[in-house]
Order: C-alpha cells, then sequence, then structure tokens
C-alpha cells in the first residue's frame, strides 16, 4: 500500500503529535492561541497536551490531534547510500592497499558550535551504536580539533597535517548558524586549495540532510543516526575506491 495515513490510537485514524513555542506568557489565551495554530495548520480538533512556561514570555506546547492529509509513499525521494558498508578490517585492507599510507581525516566543531558529542561519537574509539569509532581504525590517522574551531585554523591544521578528508559537526542551529557555518567551511577549503588537491569535505549534524550537500558546498552530508563505520565507508569510497591518489592531494 503506498496511500497512508497517521497512526495514533488506531490504524487510519489520523492522530499527530506536534511540539512548538509560542511568544506569550502561560495561560488560558496562550493555550487557545496554540489551538488556533494546530487548526490553520489542519489538526482539527486539537488538544493541548502539555504546556509549559519557558521564562516569564514565551510558552512551549505539545499538541495532539487528527489530520486529513495522507502520505503516497511512492512519491518519496531519497538518497540512498551509494557504497558498500565495510567492516573495519575490510577498510583498514582497503586503505593500505589503495593508497600505501594512512588515510588523514580532521574533524571540528567550527564557529560556536561547543556541541562536541556528534564529532566524539564518529571520531573517538569509543565510538557510537556499538560501533567503534574512526581511532580504532588501524589505517586512518585521526585529529580531533574538538569544539569552537575557527574555519581558519581548520584551513591551517588541514595543511599541516597534509588531511584527505575533513569532518565537520554542526548541532547548534539558531538563525541557521549549521548552514551559514558550513557553507563559510567549503568556501574557505575551495579557495584555499585547488580541486584536485582539496580534502573531501563530510558535514554532519542532527538538523542536515543528504540532500543538501550542493547547498552546502560539501561532498557528502551525514544527518542523525549516522554510524562511525558507515562514514569510514564512505571515505574509503570516496578516496581510495573512486579516486586515484594523486601526490598533489598530499602535498598541497
Amino acid at each position: 500500500m503506498s496511500i497512508v495515513r497517521p497512526y495514533g490510537d488506531t490504524t487510519g485514524d489520523g492522530m499527530v503529535q506536534m511540539s512548538f513555542t509560542l511568544p506569550v506568557p502561560h495561560d488560558k489565551r496562550a493555550e487557545g492561541a496554540a489551538i488556533q495554530l494546530a487548526n490553520k495548520m489542519g489538526m482539527d480538533p486539537a488538544l493541548v497536551v502539555h504546556a509549559k512556561p519557558m521564562g516569564p514570555d514565551f510558552t512551549f506546547f505539545v499538541v495532539y490531534g487528527p489530520v486529513n492529509h495522507l502520505v503516497d509513499t511512492s512519491k518519496v525521494e531519497v538518497i540512498e547510500r551509494d557504497y558498500p558498508l565495510l567492516s573495519p578490517k575490510d577498510a583498514n585492507l582497503a586503505i593500505r592497499k589503495g593508497l600505501r599510507r594512512r588515510l588523514t581525516v580532521v574533524g571540528a566543531c567550527i564557529g560556536t558550535d561547543a556541541h562536541t558529542v556528534g564529532i566524539d561519537a564518529i571520531m573517538n574509539i569509543k565510538g557510537f551504536a556499538g560501533e567503534k569509532g574512526l581511532e580504532y581504525y588501524r589505517e586512518l590517522k585521526v585529529v580531533n580539533l574538538g569544539a569552537q574551531v575557527a574555519v581558519p585554523e581548520l584551513v591551517r591544521r588541514a595543511k599541516a597535517e597534509k588531511a584527505d578528508a575533513i569532518l565537520v559537526s554542526q548541532v547548534v542551529t539558531q538563525r541557521e548558524a549549521h548552514v551559514l557555518n558550513t557553507k563559510e567551511m567549503s568556501a574557505a577549503f575551495r579557495e584555499a586549495y585547488s580541486e584536485d588537491a582539496r580534502p573531501v569535505l563530510v558535514a554532519g549534524g542532527p538538523r542536515f540532510t543528504e540532500a543538501m550537500a550542493g547547498e552546502l558546498g560539501v561532498d557528502r552530508v551525514f544527518g542523525r543516526g549516522t554510524t562511525p563505520g558507515e562514514v569510514a565507508s564512505y571515505l574509503v569510497d570516496a578516496l581510495v575506491t573512486r579516486r586515484k591518489h594523486t601526490p598533489s592531494r598530499r602535498s598541497a
């Protein structure tokens, strides 16, 4: 079946739950405003199931109710993984045979972003979701610069380390900071390197989607739930399988 309706209490009842914040103090009028908004979004009748003050002038809401919209799953567009998943052993072997040296990866949270959970989950040996991080791979040289790294510093360290790949994590999204920071990063690397010498640029974060790579100017985007093995497999595919290694990539 390609046409589906949201499920809440019973199959096909169309019930959905959503949350949002309104810039109003928490009172009965605020709850009425939340219901009005939900009604305008197609949820009718809407029920406020949670309301919490966020300081004196804001209120956070969770509302619940039915919608009439249907979803056609046959028209959903997704970006499928176009590279094979490799075990750490196979990834190490591919790098050793293909590059005949270690593959260097430099990672950081750029701008004012101080949230290192994402970049650490991918790069640190403890890893994520039962998988070891990139530090576990013998044929990877991993340089984790941590939080709040300025873009010029990232470029400088990338050149000093002769990086093959750059991993940038962005969690802070207020005022599209994650988009602006990543665009600044990609522009800086394209200015600092010739195209054939530029490191592979990878961005990751919970508010990114794979389809944003072109908009951001990076080679690949990883969203929420990405595991270290997926990132390692992509790097092997991009830098070993699909590209012939040339001295210019290391000497730039």
